[in-house]
C-alpha cells in the first residue's frame, strides 16, 4: 500500500476541516441569524432542504461508492483513470436529468413557486457536484489538499456574507454564499484532477460494472437524506416559516458538531477499504475497534455538554428572537453520539465488507420511524415534535446496525471502560450545572462552562488512565519535549 499521508495527519487535516465548519458558522450565524431573523431563515432552511434532495438524486450515491471504488485501484494510475471517468460519465448524465425534473418541479409545485428565486440560486450546487471529484481526492487520502482548498474558500463567503447581507430582504444573497462556501471550490477539484488520471478517454467503458453497487449507495444516500432533511421539509409544509427557523437553528448546531465528531470515520474509510480488500484483517479490526472508543470518549461528553449549554449556544448564535430553539437543541444532542457509532459501523465497517445493504436497512428503518412521528408530533408540538422524530429515527439506525454486527462489533463496545467514562461526565455535568444560571453574557457562559466541563472530564478520565486519553496525552507531551529539545 502506498503511503498517501499518515492516518494521524489525515485525522488533523479532517479535523481542522471540521473545526473550519464550526469556527466559520460561529464567526457568521450569530450575525446572520439576526439580520435574517425566523423567517428569513426559515426560507433560507426549507430551501437548503429542497435542494438538498435534488442534489441527492444527481449524485447518485457517487460522494461515498467513489471512494471506495477509487481506493481499491489507486496504486494503478491506468484502472484509476478507467474508474474515474467511468463514474464522471454516470455523475454527468444524471445530473443533466436532475436539472430536468427540478425545473419541472418548480413548474408545478405551489410551495416552490414562493422561493422560486432562491431555489434556482441555490441548484448551482448540482454542477459543482458533478465536477467535485470530492470522492477522488478522499480516495487518495489528500486531506490536506482539501482542508486547505475548503478553508480558503470559506474564508472568502466569511468576508462576503458581512458585506452583502444587511437585511431580512438578503436572504437569497445569503442562501448564494452558503452554496459558494460549501461547493464552489470543487471548481480547482476539477482542474487538478489532471495530476493524478488521465483525461484522455480511454478505449472501452464498462460503466455498467458500477449500475448496481451505486444502485445500493444512492438507495443509503436516499434513505439518509430523507430522514435528515425530513423534518425542514415536512415542517415547511406543516407548520409557519418561522418554525422552520427555530428549527434550523438547533439543527445547526448538531450538523456543527457532527462534523467534529464524524471526522475520524471519514479519513479512516479508505484506509480500511483497502486493508479489507487486500486480506489485512487484524489491522481492520485494529482500527475499528479503536474508533468505537473513540467516539465513546468524545462524542459522550459533547453531548451532555451541549444539552447543559443549550440556552446559551442559542442566545450567542442567533439571540432571544430564537428561544423556541432550545428545547428541540437539547433533545436531537444524543443524536451526536448516536451518529458518530452508526458512522463508524455503517461506513466504516459494513461499507468496506460490501454489506451496504445493511446500512440501507438500518436508514430505511430510520426514514419510516421518523416519517411516522413527525406525521404524528409536528402539528400538536412543532419544531419540538420533529426533534423528537429526529432523535427516535438515529436511534432506530443504531439498533438495526448493531444488531447486524453483534457477532463482529461487540468486542470494540466490551472493551469500553463504561464505568470511569460515566463516573467523569456525572462530575464535569454537577460542576458546570449551574454555570449558564450566574449571569455571565453567553460566549462568557459557554467558555467557562468548557474549562470546567471538559478539564473535570479529561482530568477524572486520566486519573482512572483510559487508555485512549493517557495515549493521546502522552504523544502531545512527546511533541513538547521534542519541540523544546529542538529549540535548545
Amino acid at each position: 500500500m502506498k503511503k498517501n499521508g499518515s492516518l494521524k495527519l489525515n485525522f488533523i487535516m479532517n479535523v481542522i476541516l471540521s473545526m473550519s465548519a464550526f469556527i466559520f458558522p460561529m464567526i457568521t450565524f450569530p450575525y446572520v441569524s439576526r439580520v435574517l431573523m425566523p423567517d428569513g431563515m426559515g426560507r433560507v432552511s426549507f430551501a437548503t432542504s429542497v435542494i438538498t434532495y435534488f442534489a441527492m438524486v444527481a449524485q447518485l450515491g457517487i460522494p461515498t461508492y467513489g471512494i471506495r471504488a477509487c481506493a481499491r485501484v489507486r496504486d494503478d494510475r491506468e484502472q484509476l483513470t478507467k474508474t474515474v471517468q467511468e463514474i464522471l460519465v454516470i455523475c454527468f448524465s444524471v445530473t443533466a436529468v436532475t436539472y430536468i425534473l427540478f425545473l419541472i418541479s418548480l413548474a408545478v409545485v405551489p410551495r416552490f413557486a414562493r422561493d422560486r428565486a432562491l431555489l434556482l440560486i441555490m441548484s448551482v450546487t448540482f454542477f459543482f457536484n458533478a465536477i467535485g471529484t470530492e470522492w477522488l481526492y478522499k480516495a487518495l487520502e489528500h486531506y490536506t489538499y482539501i482542508t486547505v482548498r475548503s478553508v480558503l474558500f470559506k474564508l472568502i463567503a466569511v468576508a462576503a456574507m458581512f458585506l452583502l447581507v444587511h437585511s431580512p430582504e438578503d436572504y437569497m444573497i445569503y442562501g448564494g454564499i452558503s452554496i459558494f462556501a460549501a461547493s464552489a471550490s470543487n471548481v480547482l477539484n476539477f482542474i487538478n484532477v489532471r495530476k493524478y488520471i488521465s483525461l484522455r478517454p480511454v478505449r472501452s467503458y464498462d460503466i455498467r460494472r458500477h449500475f448496481r453497487p451505486i444502485a445500493v449507495f444512492f438507495a443509503m444516500e436516499c434513505a439518509a437524506t430523507v430522514y435528515t432533511n425530513l423534518d425542514t421539509v415536512m415542517l415547511g409544509f406543516m407548520t409557519s416559516d418561522a418554525v422552520v427557523g427555530y428549527y434550523s437553528v438547533a439543527v445547526k448546531v448538531k450538523i456543527i458538531l457532527v462534523c467534529v465528531v464524524t471526522s475520524l470515520g471519514t479519513v479512516l474509510l479508505p484506509r480500511v477499504s483497502y486493508y479489507y480488500e487486500h486480506g489485512q484483517l487484524e489491522e481492520f479490526r485494529r482500527l475499528t475497534g479503536r474508533a468505537i472508543e473513540f467516539i465513546m470518549v468524545f462524542a459522550a461528553p459533547m453531548t451532555v455538554f451541549f444539552t447543559i449549554f443549550a440556552y446559551d449556544c442559542i442566545m450567542f448564535l442567533a439571540g432571544n428572537a430564537y428561544g423556541p430553539s432550545v428545547l428541540p437543541m437539547q433533545i436531537i444532542m444524543p443524536t451526536l453520539l448516536l451518529i458518530g457509532l452508526t458512522n463508524i459501523m455503517g461506513i466504516q465497517i459494513l461499507v468496506p465488507m460490501g454489506r451496504e445493504k445493511v446500512v440501507l436497512h438500518s436508514e430505511l428503518a430510520g426514514v419510516v420511524t421518523d416519517l411516522i412521528l413527525n406525521l404524528l408530533l409536528i402539528p400538536k408540538m412543532g419544531a419540538v415534535g420533529a426533534a423528537v422524530g429526529t432523535l427516535a429515527a438515529e436511534a432506530v439506525v443504531w439498533i438495526v446496525q448493531i444488531a447486524a454486527l453483534r457477532d463482529s462489533i461487540l468486542y470494540a463496545y466490551r472493551r469500553i471502560r463504561y464505568f470511569p467514562l460515566v463516573l467523569a461526565l456525572l462530575l464535569a455535568a454537577a460542576a458546570s450545572f449551574r454555570i449558564p444560571c450566574i449571569g455571565m453574557f453567553s460566549l462568557m457562559s459557554i467558555a467557562v462552562g468548557g474549562v470546567v466541563f471538559f478539564g473535570i472530564y479529561l482530568f477524572v478520565l486520566t486519573i482512572a488512565k483510559e487508555p485512549l486519553i493517557i495515549d493521546i496525552e502522552r504523544q502531545l507531551l512527546s511533541r513538547i519535549s521534542s519541540a523544546r529539545n529542538r529549540k535548545y
